[in-house]
């Protein structure tokens, strides 16, 4: 018996046959979350795809994301050697896989494929696509800044009367990118005519105000289904046909559609700006990249790295840049600020020391990098995590005093720096405590997880006088002895998801751990078992950005993923009032020293003061 026939597979048969006797069609393979690791199933099949697109008509090769599983230098290597078999023009962008737990700092992917972004034409058809992140921790896709501003001034530059623009991302024109909205405004003044992406590992067409976008498989679709997506586009008459191509066997209709680039306005978000007497909460400045760093403060300046490399060095009364040292990848460390020297730790493996009037270079030094942690300076000495070490280096003569090198990945986030101890977590599962003055180490304390992505990799511990408290990413807190690591309690709950964002109160009685439905909660740090204070909406949602929260003159400060503000009683932990201020992840909130006010920085390249007057 035959299977009957759709109406709307005929029509597209139908379609096809007409079309492509009469015209000549843009052809693209596409390649989408392709995760190959040396000696997994998908590297011999993508090898297969590569034999199978080498004997096609296609004029170009898109890959979209997700190269690889860990992003790892090894497997960015491995990809790279299957892809260059590709005998077309072969245009590559990573995806989240290739960002988040990057060993390089993401640098590694653009010294092999030369950029993070590409444009390229096909007759009278344009195609630009570009990276999305997230960078170097958890958090949503997000368009660096300067990528932005390339976008609109490549496009208004290469679109010319007649043509057409195909935009290319890993990630959805969707809220899977805090800043989607101001990547639809700019395609949005150009006639593209599709958004196409990958990472959600299936087929699905979806509009944003107008534009449509179109989501590919995946190399690897289940139940012996590898293959890839080929796209006709025919400028001509308008129309675009998108085909399933399972790897030996014939191409399949997926997709026919009608060319439309006719948008319609984005509707404006309102937002609540209400800042209750007594606080004040004001922008100022804006970069003109992306921001992956929580700032260093001083009496006079505010010190931040961005994503094209460079430290930057703000007036706080003015506003305006003082000076700045360029790099030669994203920095992800936050400049450690001492009396007179800034120690930049950076990701092309450097620790940098400059002059921190007039940003001078005195040295710098090849080491253990690349950096992504957050140093501590304290009583002349900086104590910095790198990759797979924990170092000591004295401040006045920049000399290495001493390194740990028991470690098996990264470390991350800000280290607890005590009279007598230092006590830090890295990607490697395990939490330290290190003797301050030897590097030795005193104990290490592992959640029993193999996984490297339970860690606690990027929390910043709460320290008592006898007690350690951490969550972490399996989504537990947990209790230790300070001067043994013994466990004292360990506690997980389906309803109180903690992650990876955690502070402490100032008198050290309460730990204040953010979770993952967007509540604070407060626990007491002296009980001998778990033991909630009280649990505050603070009307986040879901929640994911390992932000610190912050305590400073009775009230909490924590930060969301998507540039919320909110500021709560310390003590009962009512809400007194949230406050948003952009649409992308805040990084961390620091102390003015001079004044007492808060200031953090958002990942869309903001930086934002909170005062209270009270």
């Amino acid at each position: 018996m035959k299977t009957p026939i759709t109406f709307f597979k005929f029509f597209l048969v139908i379609t096809i046959l007409l079309v492509s006797s009469t015209c000549y069609a843009q052809k693209f393979a596409i390649l989408s979350d392709i995760h190959v690791t040396p000696g997994n199933a998908n590297e011999g099949k993508l090898q297969e795809a590569v034999v199978e697109i080498n004997a096609s008509d296609v004029d170009a090769v898109i890959v979209s994301g997700d190269l690889t599983n860990e992003g790892s230098d090894e497997q960015l290597r491995n990809v790279k050697q299957i892809l260059d078999g590709i005998a077309k023009p072969l245009y590559v962008i990573p995806g989240n896989h290739e960002n988040n737990w990057s060993q390089s700092a993401c640098k590694t992917f653009n010294d092999l494929w030369g950029n993070d972004r590409f444009v390229f034409t096909v007759g009278k058809l344009v195609v630009i696509g570009m990276n999305c992140g997230p960078f170097m921790k958890m958090g949503d896709g997000h368009i660096k800044q300067e990528d932005l501003i390339w976008l609109d001034k490549t496009l208004g530059e290469v679109v010319k009367p007649g043509m057409k623009v195909l935009s290319v991302n890993h990630y959805p024109l969707l809220d899977d990118l805090d800043n989607y909205d101001d990547y639809a405004r700019i395609l949005m003044k150009y006639p593209v005519i599709t958004h196409q992406n990958g990472h959600w590992h299936r087929w699905r067409q979806y509009d944003t105000y107008g534009i449509i976008g179109l989501m590919v498989r995946c190399l690897d679709m289940g139940g012996g289904d590898y293959g890839y997506t080929l796209m006709d586009v025919d400028l001509d008459h308008d129309w675009i046909h998108v085909y399933n191509k399972t790897i030996g066997k014939e191409r399949d209709i997926r997709y026919a559609y009608k060319i439309n680039t006719d948008y319609y306005s984005i509707d404006e978000r309102k937002t609540n700006h209400y800042v209750p007497q007594g606080f004040e909460v004001q922008r100022v400045y804006a970069d003109d990249a992306s921001i992956f760093t929580r700032l260093g403060i001083d009496k006079d300046n505010i010190y931040f790295g961005n994503s094209m490399g460079y430290l930057r060095v703000i007036d706080k009364k003015k506003a305006k840049l003082k000076w700045e040292y360029k790099t030669t990848s994203m920095l992800f460390s936050r400049p450690a600020v001492a009396d007179k020297i800034v120690a930049l730790p950076t990701g092309d493996k450097r620790l940098i020391w400059l002059d921190k009037k007039s940003g001078k270079v005195l040295t710098e030094v090849a080491a253990r990098g690349p950096y992504v942690a957050d140093g501590v300076v304290a009583d002349g000495v900086l104590y910095q995590g790198g990759f797979k070490s924990f170092q000591a280096w004295d401040v006045k003569s920049m000399k290495l005093l001493w390194e740990f090198n028991d470690i098996n990945n990264y470390c991350q986030a800000e280290p607890f720096v005590g009279k007598d101890d230092i006590i830090f977590g890295a990607w490697d599962t395990n939490l330290r405590s290190l003797d301050r003055h030897s590097g030795k180490l005193n104990w290490s304390w592992n959640n029993g997880k193999t996984a490297n992505l339970y860690s606690p990799g990027n929390v910043v511990p709460a320290v008592t006088n006898d007690r350690v408290v951490i969550v972490a990413p399996d989504r537990y807190s947990t209790a230790l002895d300070r001067a043994t690591g013994r466990q004292l309690w360990r506690h997980h709950d389906n309803a109180v998801k903690v992650r990876e964002s955690l502070g402490l109160s100032e008198d050290v009685k309460r730990a204040y751990a953010k979770t993952m439905d967007g509540t604070i909660v407060a626990i007491d740090t002296q009980s001998n078992d778990y033991r909630e204070l009280w649990t505050t909406d603070c009307h986040f949602g879901y929640e994911h950005a390992p932000c610190i929260v912050l305590e400073k003159g009775g009230y909490v400060y924590a930060g969301s993923r998507r540039g919320m503000l909110a500021v709560l009683e310390a003590s009962t932990g009512e809400l007194v009032f949230t406050y948003k201020m952009g649409c992308s992840e805040v990084n961390g909130f620091e102390v003015d020293p001079v004044t007492g006010d808060i200031y953090c920085s958002l990942i869309e390249g903001t930086i934002w003061r909170i005062s209270n007057k009270k």
